[in-house]
């Protein structure tokens, strides 16, 4: 195995989101030709987070609102939801920003089984018109990270108090309430899986 196609899972729990987003920037601004791609996985405490851009007015029920750094609009990170991290070197690896967001959310459609859909014009993953999955990456100097968002089993009523990712009344769902009954550990080490595929191949 290659140091390209090697991709190193790793594994955090339930992390603040500040920290987290300071740990992505300094992996991708220290790292060079010698560090592997990565995949975390982890859940996030309560947070709102809001992509590039994005204006929203303060949020009146006690959750955080933190400015990131990625591409998209507002959305809920919290307990109960799988979040997925690529830190990958798309320049090393020829992959464009473009295929990249296709090949994140083909994992997930892959991962649900058939019961994913991708919305026109929408970023992100759909069941039934329902966003379950969010899509926000950012890429500095060819290398990417930030990453992806799967509902699993979370109070989804934090989406309630802001329009999920810029579109008002977008209505958002979970794996639990489509019939997956997986725990979040299995989800997160079946779409890394996925993912690592996918980049490996692209």
């Amino acid at each position: 195995m290659t140091l390209v196609d090697s991709i190193s899972i790793r594994r955090l729990g339930r992390l603040a989101y500040l920290p987290t987003l300071e740990a992505m920037r300094s992996f991708t601004s220290q790292r060079d030709e010698s560090s592997a791609d990565e995949v975390w996985l982890l859940e996030h405490f309560p947070v709102y987070t809001l992509g590039q851009g994005a204006q929203h007015a303060p949020i009146e029920n006690g959750i955080p609102l933190i400015k990131a750094d990625r591409g998209g609009d507002i959305t809920y990170h919290g307990p109960g939801q799988l979040v997925v991290y690529t830190l990958v070197d798309l320049a090393r690896r020829g992959i464009k920003v473009r295929q990249f967001v296709a090949l994140l959310e083909q994992a997930v459609i892959d991962l649900l089984e058939g019961r994913g859909a991708l919305r026109p014009g929408a970023p992100g993953v759909y069941v039934d018109g329902a966003k379950i999955a969010a899509l926000g990456i950012r890429v500095r100097q060819g290398r990417a990270y930030h990453g992806l968002s799967l509902n699993v089993d979370m109070d989804l009523s934090p989406f309630s108090s802001i329009d999920p990712c810029g579109y008002p009344g977008l209505a958002v769902t979970q794996t639990r309430d489509i019939g997956m009954n997986q725990t979040l550990p299995a989800l997160g080490e079946r779409l890394a899986a996925l993912l690592a595929e996918k980049i490996d191949r692209a």
